[in-house]
Parts: structure tokens; sequence; C-alpha cells
């Protein structure tokens, strides 16, 4: 069968894809997911984020060891199922700053400034609890605030950070950034509400559109210089070609966008030969400009059972299930943040530069047998934890190819705190971290500040940020939008000088975005289609 859309990855962007382009009956839409269908149990509950990495549904990625982080290789989650990272990330939803589009517009991507990219958050946007300007109230994907259940220790987050000087701001995502909120969650009814359920499932009965489910793309079949099929691989079968007319686009992420890029032959041409891949369009920038952000934690034991280390008990967590069963209330009903905040450094006084993800839970400093993606690893005494985010980075990495198999996993340097000032911004933002959690809004239930162990020193501080240090798993970058030499997409996300390509994905961002990277995936999509529709 022949396809006139043929969208590789059913992650956000492929999930809104889908939805927009199979919206006129005439076109006839073919949506490629290399995981299977989203039915294991722990995805649609909020509180089984934490046994979702390293599962099935999780591509389990690793970077290669970090020189400048003690030589650590760093875990990278992805999902691999419908909804890719959307069914099984921590929910929150951000969308950074209103410089950071205007920076892609200014650096030559026309139509890309704040101004220009609000409707499209808005058009995705149903938010149950805010109505202004800022905000949609009749898209498909469900925003709120967190209703079944809140720790007290939210609560006294956000005083504390009013305390040490950050200002109340309920709505991080509407007029300004700056300052404390609680957290805003793409959720429903108490269940996570993903983009294969606000997107995909509502248009399952379409007879224009085509699923196919654990099926690797193995490359795009160009002819000339036009994208004219893909190859791929189903699970059961044999390779087939699956032919489309008009275009085929990359929503595959900013691991897997690059990576199938260069399997196809496109991307630099000497990396290619090395590994025996004929290269059909020479694109330096393929790969390149990977960005991410990356946090670590300043916590403290609580006076108090009121968190979510307890919870992690076998039968506390007998005891949520059936309460959450019941009437989808409760801790299971809540993911693994609550609160978040927005500063500036020094380094950045006129424009936020770090971010407080704040959780009800208690990670502590056991930098030996502490995994954050295993809950089994964690603490059982409660507590809470500040994670100071750095949002943006200057060191950059790169993805490339381990082999010509399709099915090695990419190459993944990202070149962690390679720039000195990445360090300097975490550092000072750790220091702040330490303020709010010793502040008196914290005293009813703070036990003791635990982590970091030491804090005589910047460089004990330094040595406790590289040994917990983890990605926000918010890769970003490597076939840059824009004008330049090294832009893998133009403006419209066609890949230069190929056909019927695009890219539409985290992957397209210039720069990455000051917040957590879910929502603005979910605009680019909104964008991206109608940038193919016209």
């Amino acid at each position: 069968m022949n396809f006139d859309y043929l969208i590789i990855g059913a992650g956000s962007a492929g999930c809104v894809l889908a939805n927009r382009l199979s919206e006129n009956p005439a076109n006839r839409v073919l949506l490629v997911e290399a995981g299977g269908p989203d039915n294991k149990m722990e995805i649609h509950i909020p509180a089984g984020y934490g046994k979702l990495h390293r599962s099935e549904v999780d591509w389990g990625f690793w970077t290669e060891p970090q020189e400048n982080v003690l030589q650590r290789r760093i875990y990278l989650p992805r999902g691999k199922t419908l909804g890719g990272s959307s069914s099984t990330n921590a929910m929150a939803y951000v969308r950074g700053n209103k410089a950071d589009y205007d920076d892609w517009a200014r650096g030559g991507n026309e139509g890309w400034s704040y101004e220009e990219v609000l409707p499209y958050f808005k058009r995705s946007e149903n938010n149950r609890d805010i109505q202004n300007d800022y905000h949609g109230s009749s898209g498909e994907l469900n925003v709120e605030y967190p209703r079944g259940f809140r720790t007290p220790f939210a609560e006294a987050f956000v005083e504390a950070c009013k305390e040490k000087g950050f200002a109340d701001n309920p709505d991080y995502n509407g007029e300004k950034q700056e300052g404390v909120g609680l957290l805003q969650l793409t959720t429903k009814n108490g269940t996570r509400h993903s983009a294969a359920d606000a997107f995909l499932k509502p248009i399952l009965k379409r007879p224009n559109l085509d699923i196919l489910t654990h099926t690797r793309v193995l490359r795009i079949v160009l002819e000339k210089d036009r994208a004219i099929g893909v190859e791929v691989s189903t699970k059961g079968r044999s390779r087939q070609i699956i032919p489309c007319s008009d275009e085929i686009v990359l929503s595959a992420g900013a691991f897997a966008s690059p990576q199938i890029l260069m399997l196809s032959g496109i991307g630099d041409a000497e990396a290619l030969k090395k590994l025996g891949i004929e290269c059909h369009h020479h694109l330096p920038g393929v790969g390149k400009n990977l960005q991410d952000h990356l946090f670590f934690g300043v916590g403290a034991l609580a006076t108090v059972k009121k968190g979510l280390n307890h919870q992690i008990r076998p039968l506390n967590q007998l005891s949520a299930m059936l309460r959450y069963f019941l009437d989808r209330k409760g801790p299971m009903s809540i993911g693994p943040l609550e609160a978040m905040a927005f500063g500036s450094t020094s380094a950045s006084p006129q424009r936020v530069d770090y971010q407080f993800h704040f959780t009800p839970l208690y990670i502590g400093h056991d930098y030996k047998n502490l995994d954050i993606y295993n809950l089994k690893t964690f603490p059982r005494a409660d507590g809470f934890t500040i994670l100071p985010t750095l949002l943006r980075p200057q060191s950059r990495g790169q993805v490339s190819l381990r082999s010509k198999n399709p099915m090695d996993a990419p190459l993944i340097q990202p070149n962690f705190l390679q720039a000195e000032a990445d360090l300097q911004v975490l550092l000072a933002s750790g220091k702040k971290a330490l303020e709010v959690i010793q502040a008196d809004a914290f005293s009813p239930f703070r036990k003791a500040v635990t982590s970091p162990p030491d804090t005589s020193s910047d460089e004990a501080f330094v040595h406790h940020i590289k040994s917990q240090l983890e990605t926000v798993y918010h890769p970003v970058g490597t076939c840059k939008m824009g004008r330049d030499e090294m832009a893998v997409v133009d403006p419209t996300l066609r890949v230069k000088g190929i056909g019927g390509l695009r890219v539409i994905d985290a992957s397209v961002m210039p720069t990455i975005v000051s917040g957590n990277t879910n929502a603005p995936v979910y605009m680019i999509a909104e964008k991206g289609a109608d940038l193919i529709k016209a």
C-alpha cells in the first residue's frame, strides 16, 4: 500500500502529527512505532513512573564515559511504546521561557518567535485550572494541578522559596516564568494523560490511519534527492519497503532521528564512509549540537511520615493501590514531582538559568548504592529533595553510529560539564537550594539536611554534584533548525537537500528551552503539521 504521509515514531510529536494529518480523509497516513502498545499498567498510574525505566517500554540508552563527571556513564531513558516518552516521563507540563523562542527566531528561524508559537501551545492544551490568554481550554491534552493527593512538603517548599526571595508564581507557563509554584501536570482523572491517550486513541477508527507497532525503521529509501519510502523490520516478519508518495516525517527523537538519517546515508560524508555507508547527501550537522538538562539532589530527612519513601514498602504500596482503584486518589495518583521554582544565578541575572524540581522523595547521598531508576535502592525513611537543574547548558555533544547495523544503539557523547560555566551554575543553584531547604517554612518537617553530606567547601559540594548528577532526559538539538552550515532542517522543518523529508521532534531545537521539553515538542508538532498542510 502507498501512503501519502509516513510518520516514524509514535511519541509526543508523532501522535500529534498522526491526528492532524489524518483529519483530512483524503490523506492516507501511516504511523510506525518501534515499541508496542501502551498496555503496561504502570504507564497509566502516575506513581507507576518509577517502574517504567529499564523495562520493556524503555530504550535504555547510556552515554559514553563522561570525562568531566568522574568518568561515569549516565543512564538515558527514552520511551519505547505508543506515546513515547510522554508515556514514561514525570508528566511535568513546562513550556520554557519566552526568550528561548525569540532566540530561535533571531537565529534565522522565522516563524518561531514566542508570539508566533504561543497559539500552537494553546491549540493542544485543555487546562482545567488556569483560564487566561496564555492557555488553551479546548485542546486534546489535559493539563491540571494534582487533584488526588498532595504532601505538606509541597506547600512548605513554596513558602520556603518565597522566604528566600522567589516570587509567588502559580503559573510559570504564563506571563512570566520566574518564581515558585505548584506543578502543572499532564494527568486526567487520576491517570497519566500521554500523547497516545490525548491524540491517538480518540482517532483509532479513522479508516485513513494505519499504525504499525513493533516495527523498526532501518533506513529511509532515497531516489536521487527525494525520500520515497522506508525499509522496516517488523516483529515476526521479514524486511519490507513501504512506499510514501508525499512526505516522510522523522519524529523518532533526538537520538533515533539522527541515527536513522545517518543509516540512510544522510550525514557527514567522511564519518559515513568510515562505517561503510554510502553517503547520499553530505549534511555535517546531523547528530551534532546535542544538549540536555542536568540535575542533582539537595535533600533532608523528615520528622514525619508524610512523604513517599515509606510508600515504597510492599504493604503500603498495596494499601495505596487499593485506594487508587477505588477513587483514583492517594499517593498513586501523583508522579514524583509536586512543585517547581525558576531562578537566576549571577551568571544570568536578567534571565532564568536554573530550575528547582521538588519531590517529596528522599534520595540521600549513597553514591555507591543509590540508583534513582531503581526504587529498591531508595531509603525507606521519608524526606524531601530539591533538584537544582541546569537550564541553559553551554556544553555540546553529539550522537553518532557505532556501526552500520540498524539494531545497534547509537553512540551518545553529550560531553556533560565540558563547559566550566555549566558546573558553576549547578554549584550556585545548589547553594540556593541549600538555603531554601534550611528555611523556616521547612522547620516542622525537617529533621536533618543530609545531602550534600559535606558543604564545608566548594570542592566538597562539586564532588557531590558530580557523584549524583543525572540527566533530566531532555535531549534536543541533533537535527537543528536553522540557516547555517550545521543546520539539518530549515525553518519549515524540511531536511536540507532532500525532498519529501522532514524532521519534527525535539531534535530540531537549535537551543534547548529553559524547562522540561515535553510541552515544547507538542508545540513543534502542532506547527509542523500546519507547515506540512501548507
